[in-house]
């Protein structure tokens, strides 16, 4: 079993034309894209087993850009099929974090709406993602361009991230929306 996934941990790497800065662990196949930086710092690892896709599917980080940055804080859990692209701006996840199978986080629209405007990326696009310390994500969560997530929240399975989530609060729902307070 370790042998199988050490050998598709080696392809994707191979297939990957970024790389990433720090100490964190891959025990999934990661595919590290872009001109940007990628910063996974130590104590973080990147794919979970026994959990769904661990050896069916990869992750996908990428600071498309040259000034796009990815960044991952101590001591975060990534679940399976994490997929993150900052565009031309940057993701924060923090410290602690905990972050379920096919989450997908994003920091553009990555075109323009109108037909004329459809394969043009624009920087003003784009608007910085920040996810804070202590943050639990469930599995299947989408969080789209300019949210921040406070401190110690709680992001129900499935749900779509628009808007600011306040510290210490359950959300959840399409769009997400603040449910109740952590006690």
């Amino acid at each position: 079993m370790r042998i199988i996934q050490a050998a598709r941990i080696a392809v994707y790497r191979l297939i990957s034309t970024a790389n990433y800065e720090g100490e964190g662990a891959v025990y999934q196949p990661v595919q590290f894209v872009g001109n940007g930086k990628i910063v996974i710092n130590k104590g973080t690892s990147i794919g979970v087993f026994p959990s769904p896709h661990y050896f069916s599917g990869y992750s996908y980080i990428e600071a498309r850009s040259e000034k796009a940055v990815v960044h991952i804080g101590d001591n975060t859990w990534i679940n399976n099929n994490f997929v993150a692209i900052a565009e031309h701006s940057r993701i924060d996840i923090g410290k602690n974090v905990l972050i379920g199978t096919n989450v997908e986080i994003y920091d553009s629209d990555f075109h323009g709406l109108e037909i004329n405007m459809r394969r043009i990326s624009e920087p003003a696009w784009t608007k910085p993602v920040k996810i804070c310390d202590n943050v639990f994500l469930g599995s299947n969560v989408k969080i789209l361009k300019g949210v921040v997530i406070g401190a110690g929240s709680v992001v129900a399975n499935g749900s779509i991230v628009v808007n600011d989530i306040p510290a210490n609060v359950i959300a959840g729902g399409i769009p997400a929306r603040e449910l109740r307070a952590i006690d």
